[in-house]
């Protein structure tokens, strides 16, 4: 758990350098506004008694695929139920499938083949790399032509450089989109290349709506959103993104509407914040970036001189618990009862070594169950 000599709230990175000159432009939606996709189009099996689903983020690796099998593996094992009957039924990815320009020629090698035996749906939201372009490349591109070929598909069908993989492409309708379920909506965003992301006025006018759409849904669905930057870190290579504190505030400020969790990933590791509102509401704020990336980031211990925690953008924000010396990945379910909603969120970390995935154990680190 938290340890003295390690930070217990957010922090930021000092004298931290403006690469906001990296935002690339996003490519047109494949569907049509508001950008909704219905879970029951890609997973025909949902109820509306209840919905189980893995989630992770920055999965791809360069050096090694060692630990993204892995994680991949033990996720696939678990698409069966497990003593409390929760039956895993879809991924939802929270960015950089593929680094580190996220080219086509690398999804085979990253994402097809190691998912290749995950039995269901993979949807997705593309991270900073996913996003990137690579100057020195072969073949000209632009950003995100591999992440919608694969993710924001038309129809569903092979994908040209899926090699021997049997998944096809997803149905996504646009970068930034909303998955409809029957017991919860989740609002994917997009937040770009720069370190610390970027999201655009065109985008943050449509998060504006589909959160107010989303509100007139309660109590009967859960409200989730996710984005790749995460908005509270603490730890020493990213540490926390003051622009995406700031837009999310800003947006739950002006339309008084705030969700019931946020996740994330970008930092390579697991992090769950908790955030107590004035009016006494608290909203966790979750980080799953560990899926695979071999680089695990470290919790920044507090004699570390180029970090701070002085900002008034982290009051009531807490580190209720982290693990940054092993992968992992969420299991999330969401079921109804007579009383009402409940959302838990339990994460699962592997052994630090590599090994074969059926060699693997997944070992519960932390469990959050919320009362909606």
């Amino acid at each position: 758990m938290i340890t003295a000599s390690k930070y217990h709230v957010p922090v930021i990175k000092k004298n931290q350098p403006d690469d906001s000159y990296k935002f690339l432009p996003l490519p047109a939606p494949t569907g049509k506004y508001p950008y909704h996709l219905a879970l029951k189009d890609v997973c025909p099996e949902i109820t509306d008694k209840q919905i189980v689903f893995h989630m992770v983020g920055d999965t791809g690796s360069v050096r090694s695929t060692g630990f993204q099998r892995m994680v991949a593996g033990v996720m696939a094992g678990q698409y069966k139920p497990d003593s409390l009957n929760h039956q895993s039924q879809f991924l939802y990815h929270l960015g950089d499938v593929v680094y580190n320009y996220g080219e086509a020629e690398h999804y085979y090698s990253q994402f097809f083949e190691p998912y290749k035996d995950y039995p269901g749906p993979i949807l997705a939201i593309a991270g900073n790399h996913d996003s990137d372009v690579n100057p020195t490349g072969a073949v000209p591109y632009q950003s995100l032509d591999a992440f919608t070929t694969v993710f924001c598909d038309t129809v569903s069908r092979p994908v040209i450089f899926s090699g021997d993989a049997p998944r096809k492409s997803m149905i996504q309708p646009n970068i930034y989109w909303t998955l409809e379920t029957p017991l919860a909506t989740i609002i994917g965003l997009h937040s770009n290349v720069p370190k610390y992301g970027i999201i655009t006025s065109e985008q943050r006018n449509w998060f504006m709506e589909e959160l107010k759409a989303a509100d007139l849904e309660r109590p009967g669905k859960a409200l989730i959103v996710c984005l790749h930057h995460a908005p509270y870190s603490a730890d020493v290579n990213h540490s926390s993104s003051l622009p995406m504190i700031e837009f999310l505030e800003g947006v739950f400020n002006e339309t008084g509407t705030r969700p019931d969790i946020v996740f994330s990933g970008h930092v390579h590791n697991y992090q769950r914040f908790s955030k107590v509102y004035g009016d006494g509401i608290t909203v966790p704020y979750i980080v799953a970036g560990a899926g695979g990336y071999d680089e695990l980031h470290a919790i920044a211990p507090t004699d570390d001189e180029r970090f701070t925690s002085d900002s008034a953008l982290f009051n009531g924000v807490n580190l209720e618990h982290y693990c940054d010396n092993k992968h992992g990945f969420l299991k999330i379910a969401i079921e109804r009862n007579f009383t009402g909603l409940d959302l838990a969120v339990e994460y699962y970390t592997l052994p630090h070594e590599e090994a074969t995935a059926q060699e693997m154990t997944a070992i519960p680190e932390d469990r959050l169950v919320l009362h909606l």
